[in-house]
Order: structure tokens, then sequence, then C-alpha cells
């Protein structure tokens, strides 16, 4: 795989927010609230849950950004863990992240798009998923026809995403009457800790994107100096942009409405100017889950293309098609292992949680190590040059690690099947070590 990795520092700090802002902000915010209304028990805490949402968000992008000015490498994590805790747990991070963290999230923003997909074009039963499993079909075929197409593609729906949320709150601020609510379900079950640990999972979610600030640093003008500033700024603009979006969220359907809806920004454009408003907010709603969608096929595919690379055993997936630029059987694979994750969401009562459950523990549990990875990194390369640094060391990286703990065991204790399911996949990943270290101990072997 040829990287354009460039050399020159051309970002300005506007460049570095606008890129920022537009990886974080996605279709979360129209499928999620509803599931973090669920686990708070009044409005106060579910907007305490989206503030404290943007304070995780700041201080993990300040450790990314340490690592990524100091480590520069187009792997991200894999590489961080590498570098810390030795090749076998940056090999078991790639297992996790292709068939646990990047397919469930794939699943995930898939369940979003069919919830609102299925007000256009009805499909029943299982309209949801059909929906979901069609466009994970039509998305991978795209990414096989080349990196061009993907990419001509991505730069449409992108477009839909930001005019999107704006249309939803300008719609929310006109409407003069607050719908009064039915009689709410039955709230989640379970400690208040554990719940409002459960909802900050489902609010990181929609932050997500935020340690892509890695990959900023190494184009920043002044990267010392400019990149807090950057992640401040950006942080700042996505959690207000988000609060806002959730103060009309709970002006208009209020907290128990907010629980039953399944998509609440055509149910409030329904509300605001009918049917035929509802309709064309479905549709900007599917193509910002299509931006989300052909960007995250496209970034999770090059994982199965590094762990072709890196164990000879799997070599037939570092294979890449130089016509279209673009790994085919890793493409493939992604897909074949994201449709039965999507069989799986559609026999469970709600698809998007039950796949937020599968991807939480295992991806938790690799974030609390990347932030470890930080401190370890320091002490083991004092050498290394870091044009940032993360400002409160060594408070910064300890705080979000702990944090990243807290969530691992919210998220495994109470999100039940799909997380006992995503952590026995993360174990069957253990073979692979065995077959690294047999090749490892072959090189020496063949060179001489």
């Amino acid at each position: 795989m040829t990287a354009q990795a460039s050399s020159r520092a051309g970002l300005s700090v506007v460049d570095g927010v606008a890129m920022l802002a537009g990886v974080v902000i996605g279709v979360g915010i129209f499928g999620l609230p509803p599931l973090v209304a669920q686990h708070a028990s009044s409005a106060e805490l579910y907007l305490a849950l989206w503030l404290a949402g943007g304070l995780v968000m700041l201080i993990g992008a300040l450790c990314y950004g340490e690592l990524g000015a100091a480590h520069p490498d187009q792997g991200g994590e894999y590489h961080y863990l590498s570098l810390a805790w030795g090749p076998q747990v940056g090999l078991l991070f790639a297992w996790a992240r292709g068939t646990v963290i990047q397919t469930g999230a794939i699943a995930v923003v898939a369940f979003i798009y069919g919830d609102y997909a299925q007000r256009l074009l009805p499909l029943e039963p299982y309209g949801s998923a059909w929906h979901a499993a069609s466009v994970v079909v039509a998305l991978t075929l795209l990414n096989l026809l080349g990196t061009r197409e993907s990419r001509r593609a991505q730069v449409f729906f992108s477009a839909a995403t930001v005019a999107s949320i704006l249309l939803v709150i300008l719609a929310g601020l006109a409407l003069a009457e607050p719908q009064q609510a039915a009689a709410a379900p039955p709230q989640a079950s379970g400690s208040t800790a554990a719940m409002l640990g459960m909802g900050m999972v489902f609010v990181l979610l929609t932050y997500g994107g935020w340690n892509e600030a890695a990959y900023l640093s190494g184009e920043l003008r002044d990267p010392a100096r400019n990149m807090s500033r950057v992640l401040l700024i950006g942080t700042a603009l996505v959690t207000a942009l988000y609060l806002l979006a959730n103060l009309v969220f709970l002006d208009i359907f209020g907290l128990d409405g907010l629980r039953q809806t399944d998509a609440v920004a055509a149910d409030l454009m329904h509300m605001v100017a009918g049917p035929r408003a509802e309709a064309m907010l479905a549709l900007f709603v599917c193509l910002t889950a299509l931006s989300t969608l052909n960007a995250t096929i496209f970034t999770g595919s090059r994982v199965y293309y590094a762990l072709g690379r890196d164990v000879p055993q799997l070599a037939f997936l570092g294979r890449w098609n130089e016509r279209g630029a673009t790994p085919l059987r890793a493409l493939l694979l992604q897909c074949a292992i994201t449709l039965p994750l999507i069989l799986f969401g559609a026999l469970s009562e709600n698809g998007v949680q039950t796949m937020v459950a599968y991807t939480a523990p295992v991806f938790w549990l690799f974030m609390s190590l990347t932030a470890l990875a930080l401190i370890r990194l320091r002490r083991s390369q004092p050498w290394v040059r870091r044009p940032f640094s993360v400002p409160l060391y060594p408070l910064t990286p300890i705080l979000f690690a702990l944090t990243c703990l807290g969530l691992f065991y919210s998220s495994t204790l109470y999100a039940g099947s799909g997380a006992l399911l995503g952590l026995l996949v993360l174990a069957a990943g253990a073979p692979l070590l065995l077959l690294q270290r047999t090749a490892l101990q072959e090189q020496p072997d063949t060179a001489e």
C-alpha cells in the first residue's frame, strides 16, 4: 500500500478544527440519543452525560495528539500498542479491530441507516436489518471498484452531514409546542453507576472519531503550540453542537418521549412540517450514514491488509489490487464478518444497542492500554522528540486510562450477551499470537 505521507506542515488551526469536527460529527446524533435517555434518570443527568462525553473526548484527544506527534505512523493504535507493549499486543488489537471494533461499528451505523431507510421504504419483517445488510454490501462493492470511486462518493455523502444536523436544530427551534409523551416504557434496570456508565458508552460512540486527532499532528503548523488549540476549539465546537441538538430533543419530546423514538430526527421533522419533511430528513440522515459507513468500510479493510503483511499465514489478506488501489480480499472478508453481526443484531430486541454492546468492552480495553502506552513510551523512549506534549502529564493519561477501564467494566457487566460475544471473539484471536511467534522464530533461519 502506498502511503501519501506528506512532510509539509500546512494545516492552520482553522483547518485542523474543521477536520476534527468533520470526523467526529456523524450519524450517531440521529440514532443514539434515545439509548442515552434510557440510561439517564433525569434530563439534568442526560445533559451531564453529553458534557462529560465532551470532556472525555478532549482528554483522549490530547493523549492521542502526543502519540501521533511523537510516533507518526499509518497504523495508529496498532503502532503505539506494538511499540509500548510488544508486537503480540499490537497483533491482538489488529484482530480485535478487524473482527469486533470496526465490524461492530459498521453494523451500528448500518442499523441507524436501516431505521431511517425503513421510514422511506418499509420492508417487513426485519426491515431495518434488511436495509442494514443491503447498504453494507452496496458500499463494499463500491470500494471494490476502487479508491477513486469511494473518495468521490465520500465527498457527496459528507456534504449532507452538517446540513442534516443544522436542519434538525433549526426545525426544533421553530417548533412552538413541545410534544406530550405517552407513558414511558420501563427504564433500564441496574445500579445508577452501571446505568450511567452504559449511557456514557453510547455518548462516546456519538463522539467517536476524536482519536483521528493523532493524524493531524504531522500536518499541523507549529504543533507544539497549535495542537492544543485545535483540540480545545474542536472539542468545544462539537460539544456545543451536540448539547444544542439534545436541548432541542428534550424540549420537544421530553426525556420520556425521547426514550421511545427510534428515529428522533425524522419524528421531529414530522411534528414540524408533516410527512414530506419527515421523508426529506430521513433521506438526509441516510446520506449522513452512508458517509460514515463508506469511510469506516474504507479504513477498516486496511486493518485486514496489515494483518496479512504481519502474519505470514494470513498473507492472502495482504494482497493489493493496483488497478483499483484497494485491498479486494480484505474488503470481502470485512463484509463477510459484518453480515452475520447484522443477523445477530436483527434477532435481538434492538440492533443498535446489541452491536454497541458487542464492540464496547473490547474497544475500551484497548483504549486503556493505548492511554497507558503514552506513559510507557515516555519512560522507555525519553530521547524521542515530542512536537506536542500532553498537558498535566502524567495526570491526563492516567485519568483517561481510568475512565476507559471504568467504561470497560460498565459495558462488560451491564451490556449482556452482545458484550460476552465480543470478548469471546477477542479470545478467539489467541492462536494468531502463536502463529506470529512461530513466524518470528523462523525468520533468523531463513535469513541465514
